[in-house]
Formats: C-alpha cells, structure tokens, sequence
C-alpha cells in the first residue's frame, strides 16, 4: 500500500515538475543578463577562485558561490585578478564587466549556468514548502503550498536569476521550518538544535536583509503557539535554543566567507575608529553597514510617475497589491480570517503570518524602494497559511459541507488561475502585474527597475530588429550587458549603466527628435538619474510602436511625428 502511494505521488509529481523546468528554462534562455546579474556572478566567482571574500560586501557569498559553481566546468574560464578593479574598494563592477565582456568570450554559455542552480533552489524552496505544510496541516495542504509556491509568477521570475533575492528565500524558509520542528518538541532535542543551527547558518550566508528575522523568531519563540508545549519555562528554552543556533550559525556564516580575519573597513563616521581593530568576518560587518547607509535614503526610486530618494512608506504596499495575483491576494486575506478565528489552527496560523507581517512593516520603513523582489521572503508563509485552510474541515465540527467545499474549490481556483497567468504570461515573469496595476503593457506608470525593466530584453530587442529587417537603432538602454556583443547596431542615447555621462549631454534633440526608430528602456523612460525630466518628456507623451517583451518601447520617429506637438 505504500509503495502504490508513493508511485502515486511520483506519477503525479513528475509532471508538475516537468512544466514547472520548461517554463523556467524556456523563459531564462531568452533573458538576457540582467542589471545585477554579473556583479553576484563575479562575486561569488572570485571567492571561489581566490579564497578571498573582498567583493562579497553587500552580500554574503553563500547563493553566489552556488552560482558561480557550474562555471567550473568551463576549462579557460579567465578570472581578472590582473585588473585594477580587483584592488579597489567596491571595484565588482568594474571587475565583472571584465569577467563577462572582456577576459572571456561566451556570456551566453557563462550566464545559462550559473542560472542553473537559482531554478534548483526555487524546486527546493517549494519541496520545503511541502514539507512544512505536511507537518503543519496534513497532505493535502503539501501539495497546495508546493503548486503555489512553485509557479507563482514572481517566485518563477526571480528563481531563473543569479541574485540572492529568491536563494536567500528559500534558506530563510529552511530556516524557519527547522525552528519550528525544534520548537514543537517538548524538552531539548540536540539533533533538531543542530539542524536549526545549520538553518540559520546557511540562511545568515545567504541575504543580510535576514538578519531582520532573528528578533522575530526570537519574539515567535517566546509566544505560547506550541501545543502542549507552551509554558515560561518553555519559553525561555526556546530562546535559549534560539541564541545557541544563532551563535553556532555566525561559525557557518564566517566558514563560508573563507574564514575571513582581517582589519575591519567601516566607512561611517561613528564607526571608522574601529577600523584600526582586527576580527573575524570584516567584509560580513561592513556589509551591515552598508545595507543600513543604503536603506537610510540616498537612492533614486519611483513610483507612479513620482521619484524619491527618500522612499515612500506606501511603496511596498502598492508593489504588493499590484504585482501578486488577485486570487492569492483573496486566498491571503481569507486565510488570516479563518485561521485566526478556529482555535486549533491559531498557534500554527500565529507563526506564519508574524514572520510576514512583520519583514513587511520593516520593508515599508525602508527608502530601498527598487523592487517587489525584497517582499519575496514574506510569499512562502502566506502560502503555508493559505495551504492550511484545507485543515479546516478536519479541524472544526462547525463547518458545513458546503463550506468545505466552497473552501477546497477555491484552493483549486487559486491553483488553476496562477498556472493560467504563468502560461498566458510566459516568458515575461519579471514584468507581471495584475488586473489592478492595468497589466504588464501599464507597469510602467506603476512601477520600473526590478518590477519589470532589469536589462531582460536585449535579445529580443536582436530578434526583432531581425524579423523587421532593421539594421540600427537608437538605444536607450537599462541594463549591464554589452548590446555590441549581441551585434546590435546602435547609436547610444542616455542609459544606465552604459553611457551614462550622456544624460547631461543628449545626443539628439529632447523637443524635436530626429527620425529614426528609438529603443528606450521604461526605466530610462522616466530619467530616474535626473532632478529634472527633459531628455524624454517627447517620447513619454505617446504611446510606442511596439514592445520588445515590457521592458522596451521602440518609437518609430519620423519628420512628420518629430514636427508634431
């Protein structure tokens, strides 16, 4: 009888599976670099080749160094440790333009595998899922958590990525699952304190934003949601286990930065009088503070038309009710009500929606407002909460027939209608908005930079110049990879990051353009590295021509549209 179980799980897990690699890998192929993309590749590629953890300032090397480990198999891979960029202070820029588009010659091989292992944690991130929910609420909750979790259209965007952004996710929701089988069992339990332990090691290696979680499990720790297990002495043996795996977890975090010991390198003026001191893990602290100067303000963002660098405390608010589905916004809304209302659900609805509802509070306090993709740890425990509503009609005599029903057919809807928006959207994940933010073709009013422009198009951008027939644009450009390597003839106009300087000396002219067929990136559309908006002010008042995914507006500019106001 088990055996014919498990056979049933796999003939029903295979394909699922299956869809899930072809819409990841399909879509990637077609995704050129994007924005960030080089620079983890390049950090994570150094310390695996130097022993030296120098560039892994803003983030640990964990995930890059997962990135960077396919890249192994490429026999004259040249690393530019010769290059200045190597001994300057944040010099990864520079140093990964090297490494992608100077010292080696097949960016395309070299990015396709170092994306490989980003798909593989986002399978993982939903196996855990499956897991946690199978403890929490019982089988059938496992297999709605792995579906949502594993197709939902941001997850699947950032899961196809080198960055930390959906890495760092899955080792926090590791993390949190190890926690919460440590802290259910009555008494100490060594074996799950070390898997706890590893947990957050491992998620502590991964992304500095989760240094945020440690108060909130240590608040979560304290709070009686444990059955049978909830009184002060077990309290405080919780948050006793908790500061010894957070302890043993700084020996993993300081393992994976190679052991680093050296003087410290603060920049800030309250903490440059430690820099003549000596400790483990220089880079690892000098990266808090760098994460803190930059969630202090500093950086430019927009939001619907409007531009800061100060941030906005609504902007991950609207991010959140515009870019994740409508039915999994229902679905979220819902299960907070039910879960919180049945008593036997309570403790275990408490630990899932802390966790989210608190990074999202402290999101918002953030002027680092450049992307839904920071909101990415909250999405696997609201999906944990959903999947726990088909617990109900097991846990509660007083729901009807009807109800139970009218609960499992909207699990199934949910399901249903985030597999129909990955394959109506497929391939253009990273440009997702729902019904409320007007669609993926209206994202831009909404939103730019990692929301829905992040460099994704170039090589449509190469396909469709083919399929037209056109030999040369003029490209605005959002973007770190190199146009001229994917043979694009191009005359350059303002971008970020190639020709930069071109902002305060436009090539062309702002009133009356000359004619020509522009390419403009959305998030070049809005001038974000400029106070005043006069290079594009033209182009923003028309619709485009056509669309290269969502992310590029080509303007078909003749005498006759030039000459019109």
């Amino acid at each position: 009888m088990i055996r014919i179980r498990r056979a049933r799980l796999v003939f029903l897990a295979l394909p699922i599976i299956l869809l899930f690699f072809f819409l990841a890998l399909d879509s990637m192929v077609g995704d050129s670099p994007t924005m960030d993309e080089q620079n983890h590749l390049a950090r994570g590629i150094a310390l695996m080749r130097s022993g030296d953890p120098r560039f892994s300032l803003e983030h640990p090397p964990l995930i890059n160094l997962l990135s960077a480990l396919p890249l192994l198999t490429i026999d004259d891979l040249q690393i530019p440790f010769d290059h200045p960029s190597w001994d300057q202070p944040e010099g990864w820029y520079a140093f990964a333009d090297q490494l992608l588009w100077v010292y080696n010659h097949d960016v395309t091989r070299m990015i396709f595998l170092a994306r490989l292992p980003s798909i593989f944690l986002t399978l993982a991130l939903a196996l855990i899922c499956f897991h946690f929910a199978r403890e929490l609420w019982g089988k059938p909750a496992a297999l709605i958590a792995f579906l949502l979790v594993l197709f939902d259209p941001n997850i699947l965007a950032h899961g196809r990525y080198i960055t930390t952004d959906l890495g760092g996710t899955t080792m926090l929701v590791l993390a949190a699952y190890l926690l919460w089988r440590l802290w259910k069992t009555a008494g100490w339990h060594w074996g799950r304190l070390l898997a706890a332990t590893v947990g957050l090691g491992l998620a502590l290696s991964s992304k500095l934003s989760i240094l945020v979680f440690l108060p909130i499990f240590a608040l979560i720790s304290l709070l009686p949601l444990y059955e049978g297990n909830n009184g002060w002495r077990d309290s405080l043996r919780r948050l006793a286990s908790l500061a010894i795996a957070s302890l043993g977890a700084l020996i993993i975090v300081w393992a994976i930065y190679a052991f680093e010991w050296g003087s410290f390198r603060f920049s800030s003026n309250g903490l440059e009088s430690l820099n003549h001191l000596s400790g483990p893990m220089p880079t690892f602290f000098g990266g808090i503070e760098q994460i803190l100067l930059i969630s202090g303000g500093g950086r430019p963002s927009f939001l619907l038309g409007q531009f800061s660098t100060e941030g906005w405390w609504y902007y991950f608010p609207i991010a959140f009710l515009v870019k994740t589905p409508l039915p999994v916004l229902g679905l979220f809304g819902l299960a907070v009500v039910l879960m919180l209302k049945e008593r036997l659900t309570r403790g275990r609805a408490v630990f899932l929606i802390l966790p989210a509802v608190l990074f999202f509070l402290v999101s918002m306090g953030s002027s680092l407002n450049i992307g839904y993709r920071h909101l990415l740890p909250i999405l696997p425990f609201l999906y944990l909460l959903g999947s726990g509503m088909t617990a109900l009609p097991a846990v509660t005599a007083r729901l009807p027939l009807w109800e139970a029903r009218l609960v499992k057919g909207m699990l199934i809807a949910v399901v249903a209608s985030v597999l129909i928006i990955d394959i109506i959207l497929h391939p253009h994940y990273l440009s997702y908005f729902n019904i409320l933010g007007g669609g993926p073709s209206n994202g831009h009013q909404i939103l730019v930079d990692s929301n829905l422009d992040w460099g994704q198009d170039l090589l449509r951008l190469k396909k469709w110049m083919a399929h037209n027939e056109i030999e040369k644009v003029k490209l605005s450009w959002f973007g770190t990879a190199d146009p001229g390597y994917y043979d694009i003839d191009y005359e350059p106009l303002p971008g970020l990051t190639h020709h930069f300087d071109l902002w305060w000396d436009v090539p062309f002219d702002s009133e009356t353009p000359e004619p020509g067929i522009y390419a403009i990136s959305v998030s070049n559309l809005w001038e974000i590295p400029l106070e005043e908006k006069n290079v594009f002010p033209w182009f923003r008042d028309r619709p485009p021509d056509d669309r290269i995914g969502y992310s590029i507006h080509i303007y078909m500019v003749t005498e006759e549209k030039s000459d019109s106001r």
